[in-house]
Formats: structure tokens, sequence, C-alpha cells
């Protein structure tokens, strides 16, 4: 087969704020020169780490290679919100609920298998504790919309046999310290993540089992040969006898599943350290985690010193752009509405400054289906996370892992047989409807 050029490579806006509050990391080597392995991951988040950790545990005496384009955690897995959520988790729902009871009783044993595959990995690579709390999450209502989505995905959980307690508008102030919250949802069962630290604690541990993990080595083309498949960059090559892509929406860079994913940018925004005198008048827990009870709605987490600083981070603003970037202009836009936001919710923290904002990307598809499969002989995918990138991104890289080693399970069954993305409208037919539904949904979630 002939040469195949990558399309297009990783662009970021703004820093990885969960891997900016850490301690600086060493950096790791670079591709060079010619290398062989088994196996080469391209994607050093979520999916392509929990890939070599899989292999690890079927073939530990495989070679595997990991590159990631960029540096570990500052790409999609240090600007996550850290939400590692067990139950249905369905973005183009009104309230989460997915697409029936079966489907969804599956989805959450096997997100329950992913938060658990992650904290065994936190205890065999002394990952610290702060890092990944089993702590739930609460759906924050602000408004009447709101407080319906809660109570018509309460009948969804009780439907399902899952644990959940309503919160009201008092409890929901002794959590946060906010009054604008108007009550809550909240369930046990999601880990709350500093996604940074937890991904370079499980980067460090799989390089102590010899694994081998470069950085700012992008793959720039590919083509399958004789012995499997050989990847070029900038640097050097790499033959390995099978790949795994982990790259979620750039799967599409590398040819795969065109005119099928939906590229959406969201937007990010952490405080600087809260004064002690601010935390006293704040009120409220010290680490607690809300998603917005519309999925349109802004995501809010306070974290601690265990993850980083006493901050507070919010998430707002989504828009779709096909190019899978945005600018430095359109965060600045977004930042401005979380401000707004922000203090509307802590009036108390007033002109606390936002010491980092940063853009993300989500890969969606309309049918919110995955791709872990084997698009070619030896090439496996573990990409398309539908904004679930900490639980789906884990799935899936086990799950390309078990694949690439012969092995089915569980996962490797629900995945495979998914259905193919769905086509999108042509383009730039996508970008208006997609664009315009947006800012619909953001309307009328404008209060959550």
């Amino acid at each position: 087969m002939s040469l195949r050029s990558v399309r297009r490579l990783p662009v970021h806006t703004g820093p990885a704020g969960w891997a900016a509050i850490l301690p600086p990391a060493a950096p790791r080597a670079a591709l060079r020169g010619e290398m062989g392995c088994d196996v080469a991951i391209i994607g050093a988040g979520f999916a392509g780490l929990s890939a070599a950790r899989r292999l690890r545990q079927i073939a530990p005496d495989a070679r595997v290679i990991v590159l990631d384009a960029g540096r570990v955690a500052e790409g999609a897995a240090g600007r996550n919100s850290g939400f590692m959520i067990d139950l249905p988790h369905e973005l183009t729902s009104s309230d989460y609920a997915g697409a029936g009871e079966a489907r969804d009783r599956v989805l959450t044993r096997l997100n329950r298998h992913a938060i658990d595959f992650a904290e065994a990995a936190v205890r065999d690579y002394a990952i610290p504790a702060g890092y990944f709390q089993r702590s739930g999450k609460i759906n924050a209502a602000g408004s009447g919309v709101g407080m319906a989505a809660n109570v018509s995905y309460a009948a969804h959980l009780a439907a399902l046999k899952e644990p959940h307690e309503m919160l009201d508008a008092q409890v929901m102030r002794q959590i946060t310290g906010s009054g604008y919250y108007q009550g809550g949802l909240f369930t046990p069962g999601t880990a709350m993540l500093q996604p940074a630290g937890y991904v370079r604690g499980l980067a460090e541990g799989l390089e102590r089992e010899g694994v081998t993990i470069l950085e700012q080595s992008p793959v720039t083309r590919f083509e399958a040969v004789g012995a499997g498949w050989r990847l070029l960059g900038a640097g050097g090559a790499i033959t390995a006898a099978k790949v795994i892509l982990a790259n979620n929406g750039h799967l599409e860079s590398f040819g795969f599943k065109q005119g099928r994913l939906m590229h959406i940018l969201l937007n990010a925004c952490m405080t600087a350290e809260i004064p002690a005198e601010a935390l006293r008048a704040l009120g409220g827990q010290d680490c607690w985690g809300a998603t917005p009870a519309d999925p349109m709605g802004s995501t809010v987490r306070r974290i601690s010193t265990a993850q980083g600083g006493n901050r507070i981070v919010i998430r707002q603003g989504g828009y779709y752009r096909p190019d899978m970037q945005t600018s430095a202009a359109d965060l600045a836009r977004v930042t401005r509405k979380m401000r707004q936001k922000f203090e509307a919710r802590f009036p108390q923290l007033a002109g606390l400054p936002f010491e980092h904002a940063w853009s993300g990307h989500l890969c969606l598809s309309k049918n919110a289906v995955s791709v872990m499969r084997e698009l070619e002989p030896g090439l496996f995918s573990a990409c398309v996370q539908n904004g679930l990138g900490t639980a789906r991104g884990t799935l899936t890289g086990i799950g390309a892992a078990e694949l690439a080693c012969g092995q089915t399970s569980a996962i490797t069954g629900f995945f495979t047989a998914e259905a193919e993305p769905a086509r999108l409208p042509p383009h730039p037919f996508d970008t208006i409807g997609a664009n315009l539904y947006l800012r619909w949904k953001e309307w009328q979630a404008r209060a959550e």
C-alpha cells in the first residue's frame, strides 16, 4: 500500500491548566532514527496509556512504544474536567439519559470496569491519592429547567436501580458555598481526577515496566509494510507489527471516518489560588464536582491542595470546529462569558483572577458510537470518545489492546458491535447547522 500522509496535527490554544498547576515534568526523548516494536500506540492520553497498560497485562514481554505529538498530559488529557463517570452521560440528551435502559446498564458496567482499572493503576503505580477520588458528583441545577432535567434523570436512574439523592438549595450551598443553585442530583459512583496528575503517574508507571514513551513525536506519514506498519516522523521512523491509533478525533487526520466525526471545542478557566480569607468567606466543602443539569450548561469543580491548590475550575462555551482548533480570540470571548457565570455563582470571589484559560477538543459521532475496532490488518483504533475521554478513552484503549492480542471480552464485544459513525451533512452545512444548534441549546441552558 502506498505511503499515506497525516492531514492535520494537534493544535492547542492556551496551556493545559491541570498540568500547569503541577510541578514541571522532565521532558522525554523524541523519536530519533530507526526503531522497532511489537505494538506502537499513537497518543499518550487516557486511551493510549490504558492500551499500553493492558498490553503489559496480557503480553508482558511485548515491546511497546507510545508516541505523543506533544507532551504527556498537555494535550486533551490535561484539558478535560476530570470526571470519570460511571452512569449514562449522553451529551446530546436533555438530561444525560442514553438510548435505552438495556444499553445504559451495559455501559454502566463497562464504565465501572474502567474506573476499577484506573484505581488499580493508582495503587500499582503509587499515583497520589488526591489525583483519583471515588467521591461522586452532582448534577447542579440553577433554574426550573435544570430542576426538571434532574427529576427526569432521577426517574431514569430509579428505573436502572442506581443509587442517587436529590439535594435542595440549602444542601447545595453547604457543599458549594454558592447560593446560585436551586438543587442538585448526587450520584456516588463518579471518580474525580486531577487528570494531568493521573496521566503523568500512569505514564511513569508504564515506563518503569519497560514501555517506551516518546514526546514531541508526531507521526506525519504511515504505510503498511511486510512486517506490519511503518510510522514516520520528522526525526525518525518506527516499524511495528501492530499499531493502535489512540488519538480520538485525529483518527480523521489519518484518513479514517472522514465526514463522520463532529469536532467540538470547549473552553475552561481555572482561578488563581484562593486566598485564606476568601476561602473562609466562601465556605463549602474543599473538593466537589458539578456537571450542569442540562448538558449545555457550565461544569464547575472546586479542588484543594491535593490536586494543585485551592482553586475553582469552570468550563463552558462549545462550538463546532471541523479543523479541530480554536483561536486566542475565540478563547478570550468565551472567557469573558465564563467570568460572568463564575461571578454569578461566587459573588464573594468577585475579582479573583483566572490564572489559566484553555480550549479542549471533543470528538463526537452523530449516533453516539465510538470507533474501537480493527481498521485494517494490524491497525486498530481506540477513538471517538463522545466527550467522555476519561472513562470511554480508558475502555477503548483496553479494548484495542485486547483486539491487538487476539482476545475478546465484554469491552471488545460491545464496541465492535456498534454501528459506523453516521454521516454528517457536507461542509459548510455541517458547520453552520452545528453552530446554530449549539447556540440555541446554550441559550436554552443559559441559567445552567
